[in-house]
C-alpha cells in the first residue's frame, strides 16, 4: 500500500484494443507488441493492451496514454492494421486464445462459457490506496460502478444484439453464470479483514472447482494466488497499491481519459469527506459522500447494462455522484442498427470505429484542468 502524500492521486488505466486488417478482419497484433512501452499482449490473439504508469494529473496522463497508443497506430499504419475501440467484435469471428497453462485452468473451470470472456475488451482505471480510506474507496467505486454506462460501446455479440452494454452482460451474467462470485460485483466491506476473507474464500472455491475439473493443484497454484483468482469488477491490488475498477468497455481514449478523471476526483474527494451507507439515491458534496444501499447499486448496474443513458433514473443518480453525463456520447447507441449483424456489417462497424479511435488521437485536447 503506498504511502499517504498530499498531492493529487495517482490514477492509471490499462485499455484493450481489437487488433483488425485493412477489410475489418481480426488478427493478431504481431510487431504492434512493445513498439512502446506499456503495449503488451492481452490473453487472447486479436487483443492488444496499452498501459500506462500511475499519473498524478489528468494531463500526465492524457500525455503518455495518446504517445503510447500513437506510437501504436504509426506502426499499425506500416503494417496495414487498425486498432478497434469496441466492448465487443460485435459478430462473425473465431477468438482464439494465446496458450497458456493459466487459460487452460480458466477453461476448465469456467466450462464452455468461458467463450464468452474470450470476445470481451475492456478498460481497467487504476487509483492509488490511501492509507486508512482504502475501504472507503473500494465501497465508493461499488457505487460508482453504474458509471460504467458512460463509455458502453457495443450492443452485439456475435452478431446478435445483447444489451446497450453487451460486454459487461457477457462478463457478468454469462461468463460466470456457474462460478458467480468470481466475476459478479462484491458487497460493500466494512473493513480490509473482511475482503481479505472473502478473497480467501473464493480462491479456496476456485482451487476446489480446478482439481474437480481434473486440474493438478501444483499448476493452480502456479499461475493463481488469492488476488488474482478473482474478476470481480471492483477489487484491492495490492500488488500495485490501488484500487482497480475494471467495469468500463474499451472505448475512445478521450473517454477513458475522461472517466478516469472523473472517478479520480471523486475519490480524491475522500480525504475530507465523511462517507456513509444510507437509503437508496445516493449523491456526492462537499464534504459528504453517501452512497446508496448495494441492492439500489445493482438496479442502477442493470440500468447501466441496458438501456444505460437513456435511463433517466440512472442519469440522475450518475449526475449526483459526480458525473457530467452530458459530457459522454458512448458508441453504443451509434451501432445499435437492429437485432442482428451480419459479419459484413459487423467488418464495417470496426473501420468506422477504427476511424473514430484515429481522429480522436489527432483531435484530443486536455479533459480539464489540473
Amino acid at each position: 500500500m503506498s504511502a499517504q502524500h498530499s498531492g493529487p492521486i495517482r490514477r492509471s488505466i490499462e485499455v484493450e484494443y481489437w487488433v483488425v486488417d485493412d477489410e475489418g478482419r481480426l488478427t493478431p497484433p504481431g510487431d504492434l507488441l512493445g513498439v512502446s512501452p506499456g503495449v503488451e499482449p492481452e490473453f487472447v490473439e486479436p487483443i492488444v493492451e496499452i498501459k500506462t504508469t500511475p499519473c498524478e494529473t489528468t494531463r500526465a496522463l492524457r500525455d503518455e496514454l495518446l504517445a503510447r497508443l500513437g506510437d501504436v497506430l504509426e506502426r499499425a499504419d506500416e503494417l496495414g492494421k487498425r486498432l478497434v475501440p469496441l466492448g465487443t467484435p460485435l459478430a462473425g469471428d473465431d477468438v482464439r486464445e494465446r496458450p497458456s497453462d493459466r487459460t487452460r485452468v480458466q477453461n476448465r473451470v469456467v466450462g464452455d462459457d468461458f467463450a464468452y470472456v474470450r470476445h470481451c475488451a475492456g478498460t481497467h482505471i487504476h487509483v492509488e490506496q490511501q492509507p486508512g480510506r482504502a475501504v472507503d474507496q473500494l465501497n465508493t467505486l461499488v457505487a460508482l460502478d453504474p458509471a460504467l454506462a458512460l463509455v458502453n460501446s457495443a450492443p452485439y455479440f456475435d452478431g446478435s444484439r445483447l444489451a446497450t452494454g453487451a460486454r459487461s452482460l457477457l462478463y457478468r451474467r454469462m461468463a460466470y453464470a456457474d462460478v458467480p462470485h468470481q466475476g459478479w460485483l462484491w458487497r460493500y466491506i466494512d473493513d480490509v479483514a473482511e475482503w481479505d476473507r472473502r478473497l480467501e474464500r473464493r480462491y479456496d472455491d476456485f482451487v476446489t472447482a480446478a482439481v474437480d475439473a481434473g486440474v493438478d493443484r501444483r499448476t493452480i497454484e502456479a499461475n493463481f494466488d488469492p488476488e488474482s483468482a478473482i474478476w470481480t469488477p471492483v477489487q484491492f491490488r495490492e500488488t500495485f497499491g490501488t484500487v482497480e475498477w475494471r467495469s468500463p468497455d474499451a472505448a475512445l481514449p478521450t473517454q477513458v481519459i475522461r472517466l478516469a478523471d472523473d472517478i479520480a476526483s471523486v475519490v480524491d474527494g475522500l480525504r475530507d469527506a465523511e462517507v456513509r451507507i444510507e437509503g437508496d439515491r445516493g449523491h456526492v458534496s462537499d464534504g459528504e459522500i453517501v452512497l446508496p444501499g448495494f441492492d439500489a447499486v445493482l438496479g442502477h448496474v442493470d440500468d447501466a447494462i441496458d438501456p444505460g443513458l437513456d435511463s433517466t433514473p440512472l442519469r440522475s443518480y450518475l449526475d449526483r455522484m459526480g458525473f457530467d453525463v452530458d459530457a459522454y456520447r458512448p458508441l453504443s447507441p451509434d451501432l445499435d442498427v437492429g437485432d442482428s449483424l451480419t459479419p459484413a456489417e459487423a467488418r464495417r462497424c470496426r473501420l468506422d470505429a477504427a476511424d473514430r479511435l484515429e481522429r480522436d488521437v489527432l483531435r484530443a485536447e486536455p479533459v480539464s484542468s489540473d
